[in-house]
């Protein structure tokens, strides 16, 4: 069956001080997250068990990701996670710090909803 993709959603996040690649990660999706809402399901009394999720997360060090542990925080659907070279690393050549930034696409899918509901 073919699906429509419903929402995409961009976000990024970053940690500024432990080079930890899966909080930086964590942190992206969690603020694509915070930027939607999907109210169509109490619209039409429709299971999130239908909606599809995923979820593509940009770093440096891919290897670095857990993407079953990121799938574990996903609040709804059927999600999968993958990882691809992306995000930033920062270094700070004073302090020998290296700030990570991590970003993440968020897009959820639907079978097709033509004829199922109609504007009031």
């Amino acid at each position: 069956m073919m699906e429509q993709r419903v929402i995409i959603e961009m976000g990024m996040g970053n940690d500024l001080h432990g080079m930890d690649y899966q909080k930086a990660a964590r942190r992206a999706i969690e603020d694509a997250i915070r930027h939607s809402t999907l109210p169509i399901f109490q619209s039409i009394d429709l299971s999130h068990t239908e909606m599809r999720v995923q979820v593509t997360v940009g770093v440096q060090d891919p290897d670095q990701i857990d993407c079953d542990a990121l799938k574990s925080g996903l609040p709804r659907g059927r999600a999968t996670v993958s990882v691809v070279k992306g995000g930033l690393n920062i270094p700070n050549p004073e302090t020998g710090d290296t700030a990570v930034v991590a970003t993440a696409a968020v897009e959820a899918f639907l079978p097709p909803q033509a004829g199922k509901w109609t504007q009031a």
